[in-house]
């Protein structure tokens, strides 16, 4: 493992000396947005409290191994947290906190990150856990089920109060531990809540443990083997990417079955020749994870092909050479098959010391449990198949580059849901004939093959119908009747081989794929200015911004395409005078939820935009795209698209 710089301060409230009672030691860092950082966490919090400790501070007179095992555990998991859900780099504060009338002394942890916008996810916490975090700071991510792993559930059973402050441009999650009172085996509540034993099996499935002794391994697989597997699959079921399914692996075997094991991973399209990739390795001694790293690399693991999913003994990595191979003989490494659907994705190879066979029961646990890993890993795979074919197919929907407007400014903002389908938003803007520019905002009912269909049909046949001279309307006339036959026949097609494939229920086809659409065009005046002519269909209304603050709708609302065919549709003409502003958006903007309320309720997008007089057309953008995001805590659940035109 790599080394990650730390840097540890003691700090006093001014004029205190160190040991006195108002003194408030502080140890603070910051680490990187990667897989280390857990590990980097739980040593610089256990030097943080062995500092404090040689300083005989009167709170460190509480310190106990069972504090130090559980800030350590409670650190990883939440800068796991941060890692996994913000990406960005993590700052991680200790606090020790003298004893105060009412209150005990604590330990505070503090680890925050970068992505404020991000919500934290993790099951509903129990009464009680979050008191103070609310009555000072938002707490969020309690409404849906984790699909992280259970840490932040971990976190609120170790801890005797945790919490989520959000500040600017900072989201910081804090946990409170106790200083006093640690004995060993406290005693449940009275009326303990269904989450209080589930973060007890938590804490004992992920909290590192010390490894049993032989005579208990078989008696545990007996009694525990249930309890770990199901733990097992829901922490490794709701994984996205096949290098978190490895990581969290190794930490599961590690060291309650296995002093050490490795996860290789074959790359998904190799044939024959193609080499596994090591993924992750994992130590119970941790200082030994780098050099175990590279013996490991030099000897990549190739499991013959009569062998199947049963255990496979092989050499000790190595060799006799090994200095980190245990004196005595009693030791052995295990390898198993890693499978899903019948294809092998990769091995598991585990070590223990101290014995010269694993128990039989033993054996039987790892390999339900490789088995699990396989299909995580399988399904892990198959989403991110899925998510590449969405992103090319959404690219090749949305054209490559939007046409520069004469004497107009445009900016463009779209950004798909992160759901890993195909989304129904469309945008364009391109030049016609007769010295005219038009643009197109539009959004396609629903999601995946079927709205892709009618995107795919919608985008060019609309620059067809522009090209060849047709005035507004007569394009949203054209478009409607097309879309009633040819488009609905092919989505309807599209919807039932996803059905065949197994991927959806039988759709009902006799419900059309209808399209909400805002499409117009521009013709530069000779005095400065455009003269702009829209038409919505079922879409929500453009807003004119004039330089003053004035806004109003540019266009009447009318009925969306695809439903009935005796339809005519009407445009409105308006000149944008430089200056002027036209803002176009999705469904994704006026749609966004915050609870029960949505964005444009009291005309909440037409607010927004009156205070961005003054600003560019760059500048309305961002400021728009700010206020949506800022709506509510957690990220949009819909495609976001928005248009600005500015005449210059």
């Amino acid at each position: 493992m790599g080394s990650i710089p730390l840097q540890r301060d003691i700090v006093q409230r001014p004029g205190t000396p160190v040991g006195h009672a108002d003194a408030q030691p502080v140890a603070h860092t910051s680490l990187p947005g990667n897989l280390l950082a857990p590990s980097a966490a739980r040593r610089f919090v256990r030097a943080a409290l062995d500092e404090w400790a040689g300083l005989g501070l009167p709170a460190a007179v509480g310190f106990s191994e069972r504090l130090a095992d559980d800030a350590e555990v409670v650190v990883s998991e939440l800068v796991t947290n941060a890692v996994v859900h913000a990406g960005t780099n993590v700052e991680l504060l200790a606090r020790l906190e003298e004893a105060v009338e009412g209150e005990s002394a604590a330990l505070v942890l503090e680890v925050s990150d970068h992505h404020p916008a991000r919500a934290v996810r993790s099951d509903r916490p129990e009464s009680g856990s979050v008191a103070e975090a609310a009555q000072s700071a938002t707490v969020l991510g309690f409404d849906e089920p984790a699909d992280h792993g259970r840490g932040l559930q971990l976190v609120g059973t170790l801890a005797e109060r945790w919490g989520i402050t959000y500040r600017t441009g900072l989201k910081t999650v804090w946990a409170r531990l106790p200083v006093d009172d640690w004995s060993p085996f406290p005693e449940p509540p009275t009326d303990p809540g269904p989450g209080f034993q589930q973060g007890l099996r938590d804490a004992e499935l992920l909290a590192p443990t010390a490894r049993r002794a032989l005579r208990d391994d078989a008696d545990w697989a007996g009694r525990g083997a249930l309890s770990f597997l199901a733990e097992a699959s829901d922490l490794l079921a709701g994984q996205l990417d096949e290098d978190i399914v490895a990581a969290l692996s190794g930490q599961l075997l590690v060291p309650r079955l296995a002093d050490w094991c490795a996860i290789w991973l074959e790359p998904e399209n190799g044939g024959p020749s193609a080499v596994p990739r090591l993924a992750s390795v994992w130590h119970r001694d941790e200082a030994e994870t780098a050099h175990l790293r590279t013996l490991l690399e030099q000897d990549p693991i190739r499991l013959p092909e009569r062998v199947g999913t049963g255990p496979v003994s092989m050499p000790w990595p190595g060799g006799e050479e090994d200095a980190e191979k245990p004196e005595e003989p009693e030791a052995t490494a295990l390898a198993y098959r890693i499978t899903s659907g019948g294809r092998t994705l990769g091995a598991v190879l585990l070590g223990r010391e101290g014995l010269v066979r694993v128990p039989d029961e033993v054996a039987a646990l790892i390999e339900d449990f490789v088995r699990r890993v396989g299909l995580a890993v399988g399904a892990a795979r198959e989403y991110t198949r899925q998510a590449t074919i969405s992103r090319i197919l959404q690219r090749a929907l949305l054209p490559g580059k939007v046409a520069d407007i004469p004497g107009v400014t445009s900016s463009l903002v779209y950004e798909p849901s992160d759901d890993g389908v195909v989304g129904g938003d469309f945008y364009d803007i391109f030049p016609c004939p007769g010295d005219r520019w038009c643009f197109v905002l539009g959004d396609v009912q629903g999601s995946g093959p079927e709205a892709a269909v009618v995107t795919g049909l919608a985008r060019p046949w609309l620059r067809l119908l522009a090209r060849e001279g047709f005035g507004v309307g007569e394009v949203l006339d054209r478009l409607n009747r097309l879309l009633l036959d040819d488009a609905m026949e092919a989505a309807e097609a599209a919807a039932l081989m996803v059905a065949a494939a197994g991927g959806q229920q039988t759709p009902d086809t006799g419900q059309s794929r209808f399209l909400s659409l805002l499409y117009g065009e521009l013709v530069p005046l000779p005095d400065g200015g455009v003269r702009c002519t829209v038409a919505s269909a079922g879409h929500p209304l453009p807003l004119l911004l004039r330089p003053d603050g004035e806004v109003r709708p540019a266009a009447e609302p009318q009925m969306l395409l695809g439903l009935f065919d005796d339809v005519a549709y009407e445009s409105q003409s308006f000149e944008l005078a430089p200056g002027d502003s036209l803002l176009c958006v999705t469904d994704g903007v006026t749609e966004r939820r915050c609870g029960p309320l949505m964005f444009d309720d009291g005309d909440g997008l037409a607010q927004a935009l009156s205070g961005c007089s003054g600003l560019s057309a760059d500048g309305i953008a961002d400021r728009i795209k700010r206020a949506v995001h800022e709506f509510a805590e957690r990220p949009p659940d819909d495609d976001l698209a928005l248009l600005v035109l500015q005449a210059g």
